[in-house]
């Protein structure tokens, strides 16, 4: 159970000393990685490079985006016309999502973060301290995008997330003033594992595939021991998630990742079989009520940090089990004073750690020594 218990102390998921190479993991030659749980990326090594290509860069039906990695100086490989040019190692990054921020933490990269989409949206230590030192700049998210300001510092690389019903032509400003811009779809991803796996795409762009081999690989394989201890529970408490949004209720479908946390956390999901086009199902107050009134736990509460901000939403949540049970538990307690929670930051790559939280919350008796990382208990 130590191996299990290791992960919060995170001792293992800092940059190790140069003196202290890291092994490649089974199955990839040194300097070399592979994909083994994404649907959304591949990475090739090709002569003179290495070819990137996000398979669904906005959403299901677009065409594959190509990205050519070539060493700094290089000549560009013949072939790949449509690929877009990055050279390596980056050495400097513009992250538009908390999620890229995480991916240059576990990476021990966090100096390599010049710009950001809004300074609200970042909760690692190394980055937050570079944002009061002056040292990286806010560049605005979506149409507030400040192009200008971009195309002026000219970083390595601006990475930003495709979402559903854009394209590559709302960056064709900073293309053109050849600031290379890199999509990161990690959302279409349905396990944990996936989602993590993305971090595979920045170690490439940095040329530290062995250390992305040797900490993915400690992390899936901490994944794996904990969800064989929560398919082994002998019992399946029943779970309802999340709070209404503008009187819709949100919550995770078949193919969410979040769902594969659940089922690997071993507890009963109402709506663990069924699917929605977007990935989370838009339910009405009446239709999630009889869950919750019967349900055991109730998870990730929206911003509540205690049981009264949830009343005070609606009266009718005090009628819920868990709300009366005392089991309502939400995942922001690693929320900073800038209101960014780490649990959509750094949990996206430490999937290890947000399962040993739910499987402490719903199986105390499995991890008795674990203290809850990213969740905490509404009192």
């Amino acid at each position: 159970m130590a191996l299990l218990l290791a992960g919060p102390q995170l001792g293992w998921a800092q940059a190790p000393a140069a003196t202290a190479a890291p092994k490649p993991a089974a199955g990839a030659p040194r300097g070399r990685t592979t994909v083994q749980y994404a649907k959304g990326f591949t990475i090739s090594y090709v002569a003179g490079g290495k070819l990137v290509t996000i398979l669904s860069p906005f959403e299901q039906k677009t065409t594959a985006t190509r990205y050519l990695l070539v060493p700094r100086g290089a000549a560009r490989p013949a072939g790949y016309a449509d690929a877009h040019v990055i050279e390596t190692p980056l050495r400097s990054l513009v992250a538009l999502s908390s999620m890229h921020v995480a991916l240059a933490d576990f990476l021990g990269a966090a100096d390599l973060v010049v710009g950001l989409g809004s300074f609200k949206y970042a909760s690692a230590v190394p980055v937050r301290q570079r944002i009061a030192a002056g040292k990286i700049y806010e560049v605005g998210q979506g149409k507030e995008l400040n192009n200008e300001q971009l195309v002026a510092q000219h970083p390595d690389l601006v990475m930003a997330t495709g979402w559903p019903g854009e394209s590559l032509a709302r960056f064709q400003t900073l293309e053109a003033a050849g600031v290379p811009v890199m999509i990161n779809s990690e959302w279409v991803e349905t396990t944990p594992l996936a989602r993590a796996e993305w971090v595979k795409v920045l170690a490439a762009l940095l040329n530290k595939e062995d250390l992305v081999n040797q900490k993915f690989g400690q992390v899936a394989r901490s994944y794996h021991r904990l969800a064989a201890l929560g398919h082994h529970a002998t019992q399946r408490p029943k779970v309802v998630v999340g709070l209404p949004f503008k009187d819709v209720w949100y919550v995770p479908d078949a193919d969410s990742y979040l769902t594969q946390f659940l089922r690997d956390a071993g507890c009963t999901y109402a709506w663990d079989q069924t699917r929605a086009p977007s990935g989370s199902l838009a339910l009405s107050f009446e239709t999630v009520a009889p869950v919750a009134l019967a349900a055991d736990y109730w998870l990730q509460t929206g911003t509540a940090m205690a049981k009264a901000d949830i009343v005070a939403q609606d009266a009718r949540y005090a009628a819920f089990a868990p709300f009366k049970t005392g089991q309502v538990y939400n995942n922001n307690r690693r929320t900073n004073a800038q209101g960014s929670n780490d649990y959509w930051e750094s949990g996206a790559v430490r999937p290890d750690l947000v399962l040993s939280d739910l499987i402490k919350i719903l199986h105390p008796e499995l991890l008795p020594a674990w203290q809850l990382y990213y969740y905490q208990w509404l009192k």
